[in-house]
């Protein structure tokens, strides 16, 4: 499909997941911090101007990538919950996830995003959104394994969602290191999930 067979919304849609992606460069060359919005207007090849009208600031960015990845990730459970072992099709999910994040700059973009969530209030609550709507996408997957209602679900295992979401979070963002100290870590993670998952189902099976 060509850029002249789009209608307005493809070609909008289009455009800004180019302007996406020079950001990313961006932010992977000079920090999320570092980067001003005349570098990132620069790396898009736009004017600054121009570049406002798509995004006005740096919490308006941070935005549009949290849409964007939670649209993937719905995507991604989705198919997650078609899965005959459900559990199973996620423990593949995270682990691809880890490793996918920390074989690119996106873990670290992220690390720093984190910290400004911390400073700034716009960038913290958009933050505080993506991490509420992966630990509702688990429950669902929980439901899904367990034959639990969403009601039960969310009164049992909330914070087992959680604890998921900070130790994947953890471990795509963690620092450049040597290969087998970070495969090290990664193990100790992916066996932390694997038992909190054999948890939430140990304690169904109880229940």
């Amino acid at each position: 499909m060509t850029l002249a067979t789009l209608n307005p919304d493809q070609r909008a849609e289009q455009r800004t997941a180019e302007i996406l992606t020079a950001v990313r460069s961006a932010f992977a060359e000079k920090g999320f911090d570092g980067a001003s919005m005349q570098d990132l207007a620069r790396a898009t090849g736009m004017s600054v101007g121009n570049f406002y009208r798509y995004f006005p600031s740096k919490a308006a960015i941070v935005q549009q990538l949290i849409a964007n990845d939670l649209a993937e990730m719905e995507r991604d459970f989705s198919e997650i919950l078609t899965s005959q072992q459900p559990f199973d099709a996620l423990r593949k999910l995270v682990r691809a996830h880890i490793l996918s994040k920390q074989d690119c700059a996106d873990g670290q973009i992220w690390a720093e995003i984190t910290a400004a969530a911390l400073r700034k209030p716009d960038i913290g609550e958009a933050t505080c959104h993506m991490e509420t709507a992966i630990a509702g996408f688990l429950m669902h997957v929980f439901a899904r394994e367990t034959g639990l209602t969403m009601a039960d679900v969310a009164q049992r295992f909330a914070a087992h969602a959680a604890y998921i979401v900070m130790l994947v979070k953890s471990a795509a963002m963690q620092a450049p290191q040597d290969k087998a100290q970070r495969d090290a870590l990664n193990t100790l993670i992916l066996n932390t999930i694997d038992t909190t998952l054999a948890e939430i189902a140990s304690a169904h099976r109880k229940a």
